[in-house]
């Protein structure tokens, strides 16, 4: 059931409208509630325990205006302990790109807002798309009718080909690609309808490549022969796991922050966006993928806007031409990534793209970060008119700037971040901060199986419906979700029948207890269960000709 306060929000925002929302600056891409504060006690775990003790505390998804009942997870529960701070890849570049360090005097002012939810961490060491059709030839069931929810809720995760790399060793330092040393077998396959591998690369000439090759279609895994013209890699790991999970289709993403300046000049042209379109198509074959996923971030002008439009147009004709030829009654998916921030998705043609387009993922998050000021929730849904510097975008703006261009409601994925941005020496939310600190990512990022932070203390705001800790002694914020926020945004999802959920990216949740994507499946509950593709008749691998027979 949604919680008041999240249906108080739905019916002022009818009544107020969008107002400015937020950019996604990077590659990937609490605020106060005067006299309503309600603190839960502390939970002390002795320090022999604490160790384990690195999952968020378990809340209610529907706060409603009074207390949540706090319970915090006992040792020996699911999650991480922090992970050792990791570089970026110059080779296959994360849509979170390098910050710089964002310093500015702080400001004196009381410790942390009293105006929020809290709960105690304890310490721890530190137009309308094709009927989309089965694998078997089958009819799917039907899209949804505009305004009504759909038939099944996508739950959408990205997978990179960077994240399966160690954290640091000597091979991966020669490489220089730093990863989590998360593999395929650790994707909730079960709970996930659409994974996007992230991300192919696009040569000068328009070509679709691959970004690692070693990555992608050489790597050993344990059971592999060394049978020359098969794939290996991820490629055949995950095709695997299609194999055991029809419902999960593999999306080959395509460009990301780092690469975007390439879909310039090759979206301009006839040829380039020809190119682009066949071989994008070719690899999606040969990899025995599902379908096509465009991050361009972003189109800066009416032109490059035009462009885009002629580009996914090329690229929904060329998917349903290579659908005809080899797959006949299967609709392969054009979906893209986009913007939350107004000076990016008032540069598009919404309208124009649409009817290409399967699904729009909303990257909603990144709203605050090392480029700012002040601190800020990253991810927040509602504005905080009571604290504008810490909620200078929204999701709800965003969204009804999307719907206002005639978008279909299902059409939209919701983005989730499973990392966090901290501040450093920072006195809360919306107040001036020095430095970023470390980070599991790159500096200043944390995935969220390592939050909160040990000491941290996790404020929920029901306000700007967001999350955010902060540890008083350290005067550290950290902004991310977890699975109350989480919780909370599946309502707000449900209640404007969106489309599902879109998280950046695996390597971040939590396994099972904790995980903010299986929270997603749970809350959601029937999921998209259109099947996958098995038949890739032409692929140029003999495994994946094959079905990995």
């Amino acid at each position: 059931m949604i919680g008041s306060t999240l249906l108080l929000h739905l019916l002022l925002a009818s009544i107020a409208g969008a107002v400015p929302a937020n950019e996604r600056r990077s590659a990937r891409p609490s605020c106060k509630r005067p006299e309503t504060a309600v603190q839960s006690t502390a939970v002390t775990i002795p320090s022999s325990q604490a160790a384990t003790a690195s999952s968020p505390p378990v809340v209610s998804s529907d706060p409603g205006p009074g207390p949540i009942v706090v319970t915090p997870f006992l040792p020996g529960s699911s999650g991480t302990g922090p992970a050792p701070p990791v570089a970026s890849s110059p080779v296959a570049s994360s849509p979170i790109a390098p910050s710089s360090v964002a310093s500015s005097p702080v400001a004196p002012s009381s410790v942390a807002p009293s105006s929020v939810i809290s709960s105690a961490v304890p310490s721890a060491p530190s137009s309308v798309s094709p009927p989309r059709t089965s694998g078997t030839g089958g009819v799917s069931p039907p899209v949804a009718s505009p305004g009504a929810p759909p038939s099944g809720y996508r739950n959408v995760l990205y997978f990179t080909n960077w994240c399966v790399e160690p954290f640091k060793d000597q091979w991966t330092v020669l490489r220089g690609v730093y990863g989590a040393n998360y593999q395929p077998a650790d994707i909730p396959a079960d709970k996930v309808t659409h994974l996007l591998y992230s991300f192919a690369d696009i040569a000068a000439d328009g070509e679709v490549i691959s970004s690692d090759p070693w990555s992608d279609t050489q790597r050993q895994y344990p059971g592999d022969s060394s049978q020359a013209g098969n794939a290996y890699g991820c490629v055949k790991q995950l095709y695997a796991l299609k194999k055991q999970n029809r419902q999960l289709k593999l999306i080959l993403s395509i460009g990301g922050w780092t690469w975007s300046p390439k879909f310039v000049p090759v979206a301009a042209t006839d040829a380039g966006r020809q190119r682009f379109a066949t071989s994008a198509i070719k690899l999606m074959h040969d990899w025995g993928f599902d379908g096509i996923d465009i991050d361009w971030e972003y189109p800066s002008n009416a032109q490059e806007a035009a462009n885009f439009v002629a580009l996914l147009k090329t690229c929904r004709e060329e998917l349903d031409k290579h659908a005809a030829q080899y797959a006949p009654g299967y609709h392969f998916a054009l979906t893209i990534a986009c913007p939350a921030g107004p000076t990016h998705y008032q540069n598009m043609d919404l309208r124009g793209m649409d009817p290409y387009v399967d699904a729009w993922h909303l990257m909603a998050y990144d709203y605050a970060g090392s480029w700012d000021t002040t601190t800020g929730h990253q991810a927040n849904l509602f504005p905080d008119p009571s604290n504008p510097e810490a909620t200078k975008f929204s999701t709800e703006a965003a969204l009804a700037y999307y719907l206002g261009q005639g978008i279909r409601s299902d059409k939209i994925v919701l983005g989730l971040p499973l990392y966090g941005r901290s501040f450093l020496n920072t006195d809360g939310i919306g107040k001036p901060y020095q430095g970023i600190g470390q980070g599991s990512i790159e500096p200043g990022v944390w995935h969220y199986k390592v939050l909160p932070r040990a000491g941290a203390v996790e404020v929920f705001d029901q306000t700007a419906g967001a999350l955010y800790s902060y540890d008083s002694s350290s005067r550290e914020l950290v902004t991310y979700d977890n699975v109350q926020s989480a919780n909370f945004k599946a309502d707000y999802l449900l209640n404007k029948k969106l489309g599902g959920a879109v998280f950046w990216e695996a390597a971040g949740d939590r396994k099972g207890e904790g995980s903010l994507v299986g929270a997603l499946a749970s809350k959601m509950g029937t999921l998209d269960p259109t099947q996958n593709l098995l038949n890739y008749p032409n692929s140029q691998y003999a495994n994946i000709k094959n079905n990995l027979a």
